[in-house]
């Protein structure tokens, strides 16, 4: 009998020991087969959250399928107390060893938003509020805004750089647009400190509020070196800039998709057919291209530009106002054998 019950129990202990091992085979093998997933999932990990309590609500949403293995895995190698908190986003084929992998390193879902070369800033601020990954606390108006960035006093035109910024889940436009201001300071310094020694700029804040002008006059990106030499040239010999889109800012709401006469000769600040010299503030968001164009500009003689009959954005430049009627006439007889159906 003493045999027998030995011999039980060596069977029983054998084949609990081999279940546990068979359970550990397979819940370690569970480890590297990947989540249950046929789109791309966010899931946020809270600040403080345990890890059992993540694997808890992945397993729930489907997507852990051994959460006990998951969980012993992850304190086992001392692994469970470094995830980072954080928005994941989690894709189909990863592994629950990739997922934990990812979640120590802090490998966190960053969002982007992209501010457009010559937008003006009500422009980034409508699409600053459309953005649902963006969390709004400026409002509409958002007339104190350089206040809120500790510049007071500093019109918020052209403080912007334009590119795709890369951002955290939570991160508020304020935090946006301090880091995009931060990218614009940066950048002008640069070409302030890089310029063409006889550049007739006095500070790189004019630098920037001729780059903005130039932004918003050149239709092709080869074209800003040579724009912005014209309008220097211009500034240089003290002829007024007579810059088309200036005036279309200054107008503002007014604007309907044309100039008039009228519009040319009434007056105001940003009206550089009436005035002379640079208008009080940019005109838009000027990107890095044409700040660095603007501070080392293409040498050139030309005072005078129209829109090319190409029709590719590209202009005509001429030295004189002779050339340049000619190229406008070109350009209307053009527009006219367009608009006639002559090719």
């Amino acid at each position: 009998m003493r045999r027998g019950w030995r011999y039980a129990l060596i069977v029983g202990v054998f084949l609990m020991a081999s279940g546990a091992a068979a359970v550990v085979w397979f819940g370690m093998r569970s480890l590297d087969e990947p989540v249950r997933l046929a789109e791309p999932l966010r899931f946020k990990v809270p600040s403080g959250a345990r890890f059992a309590r993540v694997a808890a609500e992945l397993a729930a949403q489907g997507v852990i399928v051994n959460p006990r293995a998951w969980v012993f895995y992850a304190r086992w190698s001392r692994l469970a107390s470094a995830v980072k908190a954080g928005e994941y986003e989690i894709q189909p084929g990863t592994t629950p060893r990739e997922l934990l992998t990812k979640m120590v390193n802090g490998q966190v879902l960053l969002h982007s938003f992209t501010i457009i070369d010559g937008w003006r800033v009500q422009d980034m601020l409508a699409a600053l509020r459309r953005n649902p990954d963006i969390i709004s606390t400026l409002g509409d108006a958002a007339p104190n805004l350089m206040d809120k960035l500790g510049l007071p006093g500093v019109d918020p035109e052209g403080q912007f750089l334009p590119e795709t910024y890369r951002f955290i889940a939570n991160t508020t436009d304020i935090d946006l647009l301090r880091q995009a201001h931060a990218a614009l300071a940066k950048e002008l310094d640069a070409a302030w400190m890089a310029r063409d020694p006889e550049l007739p700029l006095r500070d790189s804040h004019e630098l920037l509020i001729m780059a903005s002008i130039v932004e918003k006059e050149s239709g092709l990106p080869q074209e800003l070196g040579l724009i912005a030499g014209l309008y220097l040239h211009r500034l240089q010999i003290g002829m007024r800039l007579q810059a088309d889109p200036t005036v279309i800012y200054g107008m503002g709401d007014r604007y309907e998709g044309d100039i008039r006469t009228v519009d040319l000769r009434t007056d105001g600040p940003y009206n550089t057919y009436t005035r002379v010299g640079l208008p009080p503030t940019p005109i838009a968001l000027a990107g890095a291209a044409a700040i660095r164009a603007t501070a080392r500009p293409q040498k050139t003689d030309a005072i005078y530009l129209v829109a090319s009959p190409k029709g590719d954005g590209s202009h005509v430049f001429s030295p004189t106002l002779e050339k340049h009627n000619a190229a406008v006439a070109s350009y209307l007889t053009h527009q006219r054998q367009k608009a006639a159906g002559v090719k």
